[in-house]
């Protein structure tokens, strides 16, 4: 299914005059009649819920920073005056801390999706490389926004992560200098980072359109994974509004529930107690930790021995994303399909679930109960820098060798010939 023709036709004079110029109401309406696979699960609802989360950010950072002043003696007493002096300032304030966790929880989830039901294949890399895009921009906006409250942990984790691009060879050290606005972290490192913040989730923004305009030219993916033709357009699909619409509705109601559940009930459950310590540039920490939807790439920084190799594999770990449609070579799209790919997936969500808990571990904490002290090539080491390892190493291994080979030797179940098949009895014969 691809794009289909305008259907929209202007009714009012007002209506005809702006479609002439700026037909953004022709652009409304047709995506709210776009021809949706009538098969869409739950699953699917996770894009308007970002959108939301989306809107969400931007409107409560927006009023933050008409409070904040990023400034290193006072930036830390101004998100305190927020909470206690501003009129709803409380509420706004873990609205849009809670909001990024949110953001991560659905974006995750959004993207697992789209990697079960093969939805990065063709036509549609351009969505899943744009889709890759926006998830790169929200981890960068994340961690500059982790900074500005200029906790210890904001401190120190603006200082291990800025250290990492030093580690780049000839282009490091300016690169961190620029970054910092000196040579050290300083309030020209805070201004530069508040100003960042606060421009790429309208980056963001934009590249969600690109997202859309994508997604309305190639069409709709669907559980089944299988292209709608033309003459099947008809019966196999469904106008987007209402039936899609009342669904995320749906969808959303339930998610804001558990938002709300954190932002007024456990409004500090998914931060750090050491944030609300002032940053002291002389105290280290115990344990410098990212926020938890970044530590999964944390582990994997600190898989790796050398500072350059692990900086490599962090951004490798996120870059790899951007070239899987070409590293897939079943031609079925969705796992329902596929027996064995299915369970190197489910492996793959633990492993990625086991990353993320590893990255939240002390670097010399103590071994796993029940798993001996490694002694190998460089010196004792604890289990869970080991386990740490291996879960690094399947985590490549899933994109670049498992998901090729397989592809190449699975074979497939067979697939119904049209989405209705599955759900109507006495359809057409399956086709492998």
């Amino acid at each position: 299914m691809s794009a289909h023709e305008s259907t929209y036709v202007p009714k009012t004079a007002v209506e005809k005059w702006l479609d002439t110029r700026l037909p953004i109401v022709r652009f409304g309406a047709d995506y709210m009649s776009l021809p949706t696979p009538k098969n869409l699960n739950y699953w699917w609802t996770f894009g308007g819920i970002l959108a939301l989360c989306l809107v969400t950010q931007i409107a409560t950072g927006i009023v933050l920073a008409m409070h904040y002043v990023p400034n290193t003696e006072m930036a830390f007493a101004s998100v305190e005056r927020i909470m206690r002096d501003v009129n709803g300032g409380d509420l706004i304030r873990y609205t849009h801390a809670n909001g990024a966790s949110m953001f991560f929880i659905a974006v995750y989830l959004h993207m697992l999706r789209g990697l079960y039901y093969g939805s990065y294949k063709a036509p549609r890399e351009m969505i899943w490389i744009v889709g890759c895009l926006i998830f790169f921009l929200m981890i960068a906006t994340a961690f500059l926004g982790y900074v500005l409250p200029w906790g210890q942990m904001s401190y120190w984790g603006a200082e291990v992560i800025t250290n990492l691009i030093g580690a780049i060879p000839v282009v490091g050290e300016p690169v961190l200098i620029w970054l910092r606005g000196g040579p050290a972290i300083d309030n020209a490192t805070l201004n530069r980072f508040f100003s960042l913040h606060y421009l790429l989730p309208f980056v963001i923004a934009g590249c969600v359109v690109l997202h859309l305009w994508a997604l309305h030219h190639a069409g709709q993916n669907n559980p089944v994974g299988i292209l709608i033709p033309k003459d099947r357009e008809k019966k196999d699909t469904v106008p987007f509004h209402p039936y899609f619409t009342v669904k995320d509705g749906f969808a959303i109601i339930l998610f804001l529930m558990l938002f709300a559940l954190f932002v007024f009930f456990m409004p500090n459950a998914l931060g750090h107690a050491d944030n609300y310590i002032p940053a002291n540039p002389l105290q280290t920490p115990a344990h410098i930790v990212p926020e938890w939807y970044m530590l999964p790439f944390y582990a994997i920084l600190r898989a790796v021995p050398d500072k350059f190799g692990g900086v490599v594999a962090m951004f490798a770990a996120i870059g790899v994303l951007f070239v899987l449609p070409w590293l897939d070579t079943s031609k079925v799209r969705s796992m329902r399909y596929r027996p064995v790919m299915r369970w190197f997936f489910v492996v793959f969500v633990i492993v990625g679930m086991g990353l993320g808990w590893c990255g939240a571990q002390l670097p010399d904490a103590h071994v796993i109960p029940g798993f001996a002290t490694f002694n190998l090539f460089d010196g004792d080491l604890n289990s869970y820098l080991w386990l740490t390892r291996f879960l690094t190493a399947y985590y490549f291994l899933f994109f670049v060798v498992i998901m090729p080979l397989v592809g190449l030797k699975e074979k497939p179940l067979p697939i119904p010939a049209t989405i209705s098949e599955p759900v109507l009895a006495g359809g057409d014969e399956h086709k492998g």
